[in-house]
């Protein structure tokens, strides 16, 4: 198999597999009144970037754009696949094929740099949550799920290791 393609298809399935894996955590979340990103404020941001406004003192305050919730929800997922294309890229095609947890883990807790350091401060929320009503419990909860992220980097990666070929 060309190893750009495999590359790409693994890529696309561990990413979404482990979006879907944090998605499943933030519906059991809401089920025990923790609220989680809604999305369509994620989609909101991204409307106004063309725009040339990156920073909102609160985004949920802004004009909402046009799809916005489809727009949050394609870019959650392709946030995702970016990730898992970049765990690939670190360990190479081998750990697809054979995952382990350790690198997924250091992924998923390493992408919390992003909410905490770019989105948070642009919708309002400040560094790591530093803005809101609760910041400690805020942005513990970010990592907790950024580390659900990586176990499901991790699970997605082993449920479709043996979909593609093992490579040359």
């Amino acid at each position: 198999m060309n190893p750009s393609f495999e590359l790409a298809a693994r890529s696309l399935l561990i990413g979404a597999g482990a979006t879907l894996a944090i998605d499943s955590w933030a519906a059991v979340l809401r089920r025990f009144g923790i609220p989680s990103l809604r999305i369509e404020l994620l989609g909101r941001w991204i409307g106004h970037l063309p725009t040339g406004r990156w920073r909102h003192e609160d985004i949920a305050r802004t004009a909402p754009v046009r799809a916005e919730r489809l727009l949050g929800w394609g870019a959650h997922y392709a946030i995702g696949v970016s990730f898992a294309a970049l765990l690939l890229i670190w360990t190479g095609l081998g750990w697809a094929r054979s995952p382990t947890l350790l690198p997924a883990l250091c992924v998923g807790v390493v992408t919390v740099l992003c909410p905490w350091f770019v989105l948070q401060p642009a919708i309002g929320a400040g560094i790591a949550s530093s803005r809101t009503r609760n910041p400690v419990r805020n942005a513990l909860k970010s990592l907790l799920t950024h580390t659900v992220f990586g176990i499901g980097l991790f699970l997605a990666a082993h449920a479709t290791a043996p979909l593609l070929g093992a490579g040359n």
